[in-house]
């Protein structure tokens, strides 16, 4: 029929999807008789699998770590320092045993890898030992996160900002150049900050190097190191506050100073900051930039031993001058111990205000002089203590000739020796040091005169330059002269008769005849030989 309505088959509804599946609601009445709606709870999701249950752990761990490194920067290196360099630092993704930790630009990645790198690596491997490496990669803070980031969101006052999460959100940091200037910040990337311990530096200790019992002590520097030592037992002595420590590069200034400070801290119940000159101005200018100059000056003012290293640092630093003269004031009249150290004493120091000039003064200053052989010598058998058989004696006394500036270039010079013995299995000897040590050497060479043959000579047989010059001619005397008389022949230009004069007027012939003397003995005594060998090497 055409007026019949024709049977369609009925179409089945799509399925709706399960998330958008409508719950029935539920009425509750409160007890105050309003009426509320209310959404059931959705059913409750399956458990994670094992392998997603891992992967949480794993990550909790990575992050749990993480807060502690970063709390645990943050006591060690101060709250001005930490604000400045790693409050920005965030850490993830975490694969394959690496740990990748991101800054906002290349300039910060640079500065806390270098400056930080190794202290975080080693931090966090101690938190958990899945951690085998870090990387640092710069993640600037895009445009969107920038705007997010004006919000009302709150921050907990105790927190310092950063998020405890394995992505915290990263910002721009400000150009350090723009504030410290660039010759300030150059100098503070080169400079070595020494270990120290104080109210805001618990847990890194002094150089365990440096004590009083590995200082050796001769006429040079016997002065400063009484004074050290004064200053240890009994900090804030009358006569002895401040000590000011002065002296040339490599004389064991810092090594004094970090065995007042290990000391100090091994008797206990003593508070003790210690910081190069460069780092107190850094950490200065960071307060101002951080607007907490209040908690610096309370940190520095609250310890019981203030110790600066390298205070020609400050020499032309009138800001950084004011301040540190404020804190000398406030510990002095405190009854705190103040200890200094320099290139030289505070009358030589130009550049610095008369009033800190004469406050630095004030005290006990000790000088630190340029070692004898004698100290030299001694510093050297007391480092090669246990390993005599890599260098001998005569190898010693020639690095002590021959090296006659910084200690620090002795002993590295020794150092350089000991490696290269272990390395061939074998002592070194002089031609072995002389081959080694050329560029060193070089560094120290200089013009000889008959005047310096002399003195090494008269050194060498423990006799007086006056007996060399004298008509004296006992054999002690005479063997002596003739060799220094050979020396004077191979090692200047002066002619026989120049040398004769320089003898106490001999003739030229006398000169002759000590000089064939000389080869004939050396020919036949082989101890002989070596001693004169070992002086052409010192001199030559």
């Amino acid at each position: 029929m055409d007026g019949a309505l024709k049977a369609t088959p009925l179409q089945t509804p799509p399925p709706i999807p399960e998330q958008q599946v409508a719950l029935p609601q539920e009425i509750i009445v409160t007890a105050q008789g309003e009426s509320t709606t209310t959404q059931p709870s959705p059913p409750e999701a399956p458990p994670p699998t094992p392998a997603e249950s891992g992967e949480g752990n794993a990550e909790s761990a990575i992050q749990a770590a993480w807060v502690k490194v970063r709390d645990h920067l943050r006591a060690v290196i101060g709250a001005a320092e930490y604000d400045s360099w790693l409050k920005r630092l965030g850490a993830g993704p975490f694969v394959d045993g690496e740990l990748v930790l991101h800054l906002p630009s290349r300039f910060l990645c640079d500065w806390v890898r270098d400056k930080y790198g190794a202290r975080i690596k080693a931090l966090l491997a101690q938190e958990e030992g899945s951690i085998k490496r870090i990387a640092f990669k710069v993640t600037p803070r895009t445009k969107a996160a920038r705007q997010a980031g004006k919000g009302t969101k709150k921050v907990d006052p105790q927190s310092d900002g950063a998020e405890d999460t394995l992505f915290p959100e990263v910002e721009q940091a400000p150009d350090l150049l723009a504030t410290m200037g660039e010759g300030a910040f150059a100098a503070h990337r080169a400079g070595q900050d020494q270990p120290a311990h104080g109210p805001d530096d618990p847990g890194v200790m002094f150089d365990p190097r440096f004590t009083f019992d590995t200082f050796v002590v001769g006429r040079p520097n016997e002065v400063a190191y009484a004074c050290a030592r004064r200053v240890a037992e009994s900090p804030a002595t009358p006569g002895f506050n401040p000590l000011f420590l002065y002296g040339g590069v490599g004389l064991g200034k810092t090594h004094l100073m970090h065995a007042i400070g290990a000391d100090l801290i091994e008797r206990g119940k003593v508070s003790v900051s210690y910081m190069s000159a460069e780092k107190f101005m850094y950490r200065f200018i960071a307060s101002i930039r951080s607007q907490s100059t209040m908690e610096f000056k309370r940190q520095l003012r609250s310890v019981d031993v203030l110790m600066i290293d390298d205070f020609q640092f400050l020499i032309g630093k009138d800001n950084t001058q004011e301040e540190f003269f404020h804190t000398f004031n406030a510990l002095i009249d405190a009854g705190r111990q103040i200890v200094v150290s320099a290139d030289k004493s505070p009358s030589d120091l130009s550049g610095l205000e008369d009033r800190l000039r004469t406050r630095l003064g004030c005290g006990m200053v000790a000088d630190l002089h340029d070692p004898t052989f004698e100290l030299r010598l001694s510093i050297l058998v007391d480092k090669i203590k246990g390993r005599e058989e890599l260098v001998p004696a005569a190898v010693l006394e020639f690095l002590a000739h021959r090296i006659d500036g910084s200690v620090r270039e002795l002993v590295g010079a020794l150092n350089r020796l000991i490696a290269h013995a272990e390395l061939v299995g074998r002592p070194v000897n002089l031609e072995t040091a002389q081959h080694v040590l050329r560029d060193l050497l070089a560094a120290h060479e200089r013009t000889t005169s008959i005047e310096e043959i002399q003195r090494r000579v008269a050194e060498h047989w423990n006799v007086r330059v006056t007996d060399m010059i004298s008509s004296r001619r006992v054999r002690t005397v005479a063997r002596p002269r003739q060799a220094a008389m050979y020396l004077a022949k191979q090692l200047t230009p002066y002619s026989l008769p120049d040398i004769g004069r320089a003898f106490g007027n001999r003739d030229h012939t006398t000169v002759m005849h000590a000089i064939k003397a000389v080869g004939t003995l050396m020919a036949k005594d082989a101890e002989f030989r070596e001693s004169m060998e070992m002086l052409n090497r010192l001199l030559g």
